[in-house]
């Protein structure tokens, strides 16, 4: 399940995506550019595959934290199964 900051970087791709994904199908479909048009919704698919996909340096303390708080709630719900 995603995070509000991952929800925040995902929105904030978008912003630059889809305006360049628009320009691109109208370039495509109406004006007849394809090279332009291809080029522009490639680099769209590619700004969200890489922003997917690709480790940042300021992404790893929120991946320890993910990983350190995943260990503590998995420790405590197998300690409360074993209360009666």
């Amino acid at each position: 399940m995603a995070g509000i900051i991952e929800t925040i970087k995902f929105a904030g791709t978008l912003v630059l995506a889809l305006p360049a994904a628009l320009a691109g199908l109208e370039l495509l479909v109406l004006r007849g550019q394809t090279g332009f048009g291809v080029a522009l919704l490639g680099l769209a698919v590619g700004l969200v595959v890489v922003q997917h996909w690709l480790t940042t340096p300021t992404d790893v303390p929120e991946l320890l934290a993910e990983r350190v708080v995943g260990t503590v709630a998995k420790e405590s719900d197998s300690e409360s199964d074993d209360e009666p």
